[in-house]
């Protein structure tokens, strides 16, 4: 499956792995890559370290070295836009960075739990599908989510489901 966005994913991942940051691809896109089912995914979503606080931080001092990964992206042409959401646009695509170390408390997901991957020079994380449900359960009961995103989170909440009584 040709996939635009996880290509560009790739590439920010092998200049991360630069860093020795091994990011996990989070979202849409990853779930594309972990189910094979188009989800048309809008942005890029990608968790590296930080702070296990989150968004109780200031946004720049949240995520470890947040000014190398500034200019990583900022080299590959992609201009910070929201500092608050560590979001960057390139054309069309939005890519925006969370916490991986806030995974354990939010969706009770343990990070040695992640699936390490390899995709050409590109070492990252990857969700599976039960670790997958247990993330869009809890980004459904976020108000922000449910009230923006809500109706997305819920087919895939109702897909995994789905998915995890066939696997079992």
């Amino acid at each position: 499956m040709k996939n635009h966005k996880f290509d560009t994913f790739i590439n920010i991942a092998k200049e991360l792995n630069q860093l020795s940051i091994t990011p996990l691809l989070m979202g849409s896109v990853g779930l594309e890559v972990v189910t094979g089912k188009n989800w048309d995914a809008k942005d890029l979503d990608i968790h590296v370290p930080g702070d296990p606080r989150g968004w109780e931080m200031p946004p720049e001092q949240n995520i470890y070295q947040w000014e190398r990964i500034v200019a990583i992206m900022q080299g590959m042409h992609f201009q910070l836009i929201d500092l608050h959401e560590h979001e960057f646009s390139e054309k069309e695509l939005s890519v925006e960075f969370g916490i991986i170390d806030t995974l354990p408390r939010f969706a009770g997901v343990e990070l040695t739990d992640l699936n390490l991957q390899q995709t050409g020079e590109a070492t990252y994380y990857l969700l599976t599908p039960e670790q997958y449900l247990r993330v869009y359960q809890a980004s459904s009961k976020d108000s922000y989510r449910s009230d923006n995103n809500n109706s997305k989170d819920l087919k895939k909440i109702a897909f995994l489901r789905q998915l995890l009584t066939r696997l079992s």
